[in-house]
């Protein structure tokens, strides 16, 4: 089959068309965002029982590029680079973990969390990255003049797209906010070679730049922005529903800040309905942290009169974003999808993370944002015991230990630690472990 994708103008009025290996990421006619966009009718000649199937039949195979989650989904994802041109880590197929646990505590039985940290720089911004990276090094290999590709990041971006450019042998340069990542999210692009440049500005004003700085098009553009990195970062609703044996959840919640996720998300839904795999769309719920809540805002005034907000410090860092790139697509999505948008305070996300690590997790604190929203949704009723559910876990806790030794010896200063759990030091006497261990079991029990 031949299959085709193309970039094209987010705005329908204009619907202008440039091809995937243009540097492009506003269209030239109207301003507006682009989207990679696949001619499904090609897609839906294939039935959806064919193409259950093949995925089926690739999933976890070492065929190149098939063994990847995102790559095994070449068809839908990027035809138009070549093989020999992908560069993939395997990234993908992260584990759907059964929260049985921690659904009984809240009265949800059906109650999933998808890993997505499980994957090679510890986040998802990896399934889109293997695809951005790709489509540089194809247009390389077709004589295109590319020094380096560039993002800003609040860390995960950073680390995917030094660890991918690393491996392709292509430069990569990263701007951070200045001492607003965590230790463990600036040393991975550091270790990978990037060109690291910690600003003294928050994320909205690492965005401003490295948007100037691309304007030479020699650096290619690696933010969300790029509307490649949706494509990859899409397979995750595939993933989801192939894991539940292609069958879709009632309500699927994520974090947002930039809100590419969401847009993906939803994306990946729409391409499975039309083939014919689901026939219905699960709710989505986007959460965002108190202290950076544009879309939050915008949702409770009815998608009326958008503002971007000034995003204040918040520990769910990643999504510390006033003025999210992708707000249009995102909102469309939500509308579709008849979606919800919550929020989380410190407090709220930080006990999150705390009352879920304690069932057997290890919470990143953007994934303490959804949960807490989720949680909320429950206590009003607007989320039932009857939903099967999907949590979007983004990233690996352990890129936030720091996050929760703080939470656990109490030194967030804002943060009262209801869950916290300390060792305790005593001296090496059998008799007084003994007698501890008494104290603390009969108290359990």
């Amino acid at each position: 089959m031949p299959y085709k994708a193309w970039f094209e103008c987010f705005n329908p009025e204009c619907g202008s068309r440039y091809p995937l290996t243009e540097i492009a990421y506003n269209c030239n006619k109207c301003g507006s965002l682009l989207q990679v966009t696949h001619d499904t009718d090609v897609i839906a000649k294939t039935s959806a029982a064919q193409w259950m199937r093949l995925f089926d039949e690739r999933k976890r195979r070492n065929t190149w590029p098939y063994g990847s989650g995102v790559w095994k989904l070449k068809e839908w994802v990027c035809p138009e680079v070549a093989d020999e041109n992908i560069v993939s880590m395997y990234e993908g197929e992260s584990n759907l973990f059964w929260a049985d646990r921690l659904g009984s505590t809240i009265g949800l039985p059906d109650l999933w969390i998808k890993l997505c940290g499980n994957s090679h720089t510890g986040s998802f911004k990896d399934l889109g990255m293997t695809v951005l990276v790709s489509m540089v090094k194809q247009i390389m290999a077709d004589g295109g003049d590319i020094r380096a590709v560039a993002c800003a990041s609040t860390g995960d971006t950073s680390a995917a797209l030094a660890a991918y450019c690393a491996a392709a042998n292509i430069q990569s340069i990263v701007f951070l906010p200045r001492d607003k990542v965590t230790p463990e999210q600036l040393i991975q692009p550091i270790a990978n070679g990037a060109l690291v440049l910690a600003l003294d500005t928050d994320f909205d004003g690492c965005m401003e730049i490295v948007q100037k700085v691309t304007a030479d098009n020699t650096i290619y553009l690696a933010n969300s922005k790029n509307s490649l990195r949706i494509e990859g970062q899409k397979t995750v609703s595939v993933e989801i529903v192939q894991q539940l044996d292609w069958q879709a959840p009632d309500v699927v919640v994520i974090p947002g800040g930039n809100l590419g996720n969401v847009s993906a998300l939803g994306k990946g839904f729409l391409l499975m309905e039309k083939v014919g795999i689901i026939s219905k769309r699960p709710r989505i719920v986007c959460a965002q942290a108190e202290k950076a809540n544009p879309l939050y805002l915008y949702y409770k005034n009815g998608w009326r009169d958008y503002k971007p907000v000034q995003a204040q410090p918040t520990l769910a860092s990643a999504i510390q974003i006033g003025q999210p790139v992708s707000l249009e697509k995102a909102v469309k999505i939500l509308k579709d999808f008849n979606g919800i948008v919550e929020q989380a305070s410190e407090q709220e996300l930080a006990d999150a993370c705390a009352r879920a690590d304690k069932t057997g997790m290890y919470t990143c604190p953007h994934t303490g944002v959804a949960l807490a929203a989720l949680f909320k949704l429950v206590d009003r009723g607007e989320i039932t015991s009857k939903d099967r559910v999907v949590v979007i876990s983004t990233a690996h806790g352990l890129k936030f230990s720091h996050f929760k030794t703080e939470y656990h010896t109490q030194k967030i200063g804002s943060i009262t630690s209801h869950y916290a759990n300390l060792p305790i030091e005593l001296p090496a006497d059998a008799d007084k472990v003994r007698s501890v261990i008494q104290e603390r079991l009969a108290k359990k029990g």
